[in-house]
């Protein structure tokens, strides 16, 4: 594992809210110090799809560009499920993520990270096939965008898909067009999931699988994220940073290996009871393991 020396431009940051207009953000991100942020780009628990306002965008690109942020990144709304066996629950999924897709156009949001989604009924098999070809369908619905749909790894909680590397290199094999698909790590959820890295040598070997399996190249964003259950758990709950069953030591690993250092690396821990003071705590945490590394 390479070492990075500084604790300048990281790019890292948190998920922040939208309340109030999606400039928002920015100023959240200011008061808490991020240079990377995560964002919904509409209510994460709701069909409902409002129109971008062009008011909207022009606010959202002049409080961005006033920010220190330098990379937004955006989930997708947690109903769409890519995998459902429900033939009219996949046909609104696949609308909605293509709607995701070109809200983040107009935002000029590079990244939309997503869930693969739940089998249920369904084999691991054809579910896997499924979430290849929702990819496809919503490629070919924006073709000519450069959004990249962003896989995140899961816990593998209930029916869950996406919990093991091997998976996600299914999904990517089926998707057409290789240049639109990426992945983004969950720290709690690839814990929870059984991969280990509390150890310098458990990390080195499952960052050294994950390159294997899927390849460094297609990793876009990191969720930083402690865990509240124990390896291999399959439960996705998450802890403040040092405070959970992975413990401090593995985020030194990631914050002072090179292979993450142009990666957008986001919290989405608690906020706390008066808004984002625990963002503050955790980022601090974060760049004084970058801080003890290069002394």
């Amino acid at each position: 594992m390479k070492k990075t020396t500084t604790n300048k431009e990281l790019l890292l940051g948190a998920h922040m809210s939208v309340a109030g207009g999606l400039y928002t953000a920015f100023e959240r991100a200011e008061r808490v110090g991020c240079t990377a942020i995560q964002i919904f780009t509409k209510n994460s628990n709701q069909w409902n799809d409002p129109v971008i306002s062009t008011e909207d965008i022009a606010k959202y690109r002049e409080g961005r560009n006033k920010s220190k942020v330098q990379i937004v990144v955006s989930h997708d709304s947690y109903l769409i499920n890519l995998c459902g066996a429900n033939d009219k629950l996949l046909e609104k999924s696949r609308e909605a993520f293509v709607k995701e897709i070109k809200r983040c156009d107009a935002l000029e949001i590079r990244h939309l990270i997503f869930h693969p989604g739940a089998h249920t009924i369904l084999g691991r098999k054809e579910s896997l096939r499924l979430v290849a070809d929702s990819l496809n369908y919503a490629h070919k619905a924006t073709e000519g965008d450069d959004i990249i749909s962003v896989i995140e790894t899961t816990a593998g909680q209930g029916t869950t898909v996406g919990s093991s590397f091997e998976e996600i290199a299914e999904i990517i094999s089926g998707v057409k067009d290789k240049k639109r698909v990426g992945v983004c790590i969950d720290t709690c959820h690839i814990f929870a999931a059984g991969y280990d890295i509390r150890t310098s040598n458990d990390y080195e070997k499952t960052m050294s699988d994950f390159d294997k399996i899927i390849g460094f190249e297609k990793l876009h964003a990191v969720h930083l994220n402690d865990a509240k259950k124990p390896l291999n758990s399959h439960v996705d709950r998450h802890e403040h940073i040092g405070k959970g069953e992975i413990g401090k030591g593995a985020f030194g690993f990631i914050m002072n290996d090179d292979r993450f250092s142009k990666i957008p690396k986001i919290l989405e821990t608690p906020k706390g009871e008066n808004g984002y003071e625990m963002d503050i705590v955790n980022l601090r945490t974060l760049r004084e393991l970058v801080e003890e590394a290069s002394i």
